[in-house]
């Protein structure tokens, strides 16, 4: 069960053990130092990951509660928005659940119109999943409470750091996320450029 948002949180406040940084040194420069590679540095790396993820996904988690949707309905609304005409296939690889729990989340959004799906042009046995209207605006409603999140955590970190977190994530993902995210990012500087 999620804790509420304003709910007291049930781990340690500053200066009682907790994760903060307020009074550690600066960061050293990326490699210098093996110190970061200890088990205790790693645990509460985990112990970061954890917690953003758990606050970071809450604030979509209100609107999908209200819609009677959950966390699978929203990585798939994310998914399809970012890549329209998407086949079941690409969406099964990327989200890496099973056929049948991907069946029942897609004919959730399809019967509540917010997906709509269409056969291939060179193979008919193939469907290609876009966002309705509808499923759009609830896409931006999502994204727009979790841009709230990381807007705020990047301007506080800084550029190098922005950076550096990029680094670090490219670094958690397997070599098939990577890809995806490399034909993305080149995806969207062809859309990018000047006709």
């Amino acid at each position: 069960m999620r804790q509420p948002s304003h709910a007291k949180p049930a781990f340690p406040h500053p200066g009682e053990g907790d994760l903060s940084t307020a009074d550690a040194p600066p960061p050293a420069v990326a490699g210098s130092s093996l110190l970061f590679l200890r088990e205790e540095e790693i645990r509460a790396a985990q112990d970061l990951l954890f917690f953003a993820y758990r606050d970071f996904t809450n604030a979509a988690d209100v609107i999908l509660d209200e819609l009677g949707l959950g966390r699978a309905h929203h990585r798939a609304l994310h998914y399809i928005g970012r890549n329209p005409g998407i086949p079941v296939t690409e969406l099964l690889a990327i989200l890496r659940i099973t056929k049948q729990s991907l069946a029942r989340v897609l004919g959730a959004l399809i019967a509540r119109g917010y997906v709509s799906q269409a056969q291939g042009r060179a193979d008919r046995r193939q469907r290609l999943l876009t966002l309705t209207p509808v499923g759009l605006a609830l896409e931006r409603r999502l994204f727009e409470r979790q841009r709230e999140r990381l807007m705020a955590a990047y301007r506080d970190a800084g550029v190098p750091s922005v950076e550096g977190f990029r680094r670090v994530m490219r670094g958690i993902m397997d070599e098939a996320a990577r890809a995806y995210m490399d034909r993305a990012g080149q995806a969207r500087a062809r859309a990018a450029r000047p006709v």
